[in-house]
């Protein structure tokens, strides 16, 4: 799954924010610079990563409730059914 920050963001251009850490932050943004990062690569990909477990909480939550109402279980189904169809005869 691709994070696309325009799901969030109309346009934001990239700009510096300042924030305070608490000590469980201080000690996790350390964690993460050990390999070298600066600290600003290190708050961006941590950024950008709970973004993406975000989307697939989200995509999980979606797929139990598809999988848990028969109506979108047959909706599901005849989609599917349609794009084999489809490929089939393309």
């Amino acid at each position: 799954m691709v994070y696309d920050k325009c799901d969030t963001v109309a346009e934001m251009a990239e700009r510096a924010i300042s924030l305070r850490l608490d000590e469980e932050a201080t000690c996790a943004l350390e964690l993460l610079m050990r390999e070298g990062k600066s600290r600003s690569e290190a708050i961006r990909e941590a950024v950008v990563d709970t973004a993406r477990r975000r989307l697939y909480e989200i995509a999980a939550a979606d797929a139990s409730r598809v999988g848990g109402d028969e109506g979108d279980r047959r909706e599901v189904a005849a989609v599917q059914a349609l794009m084999e169809e489809l490929s089939e005869e393309g």
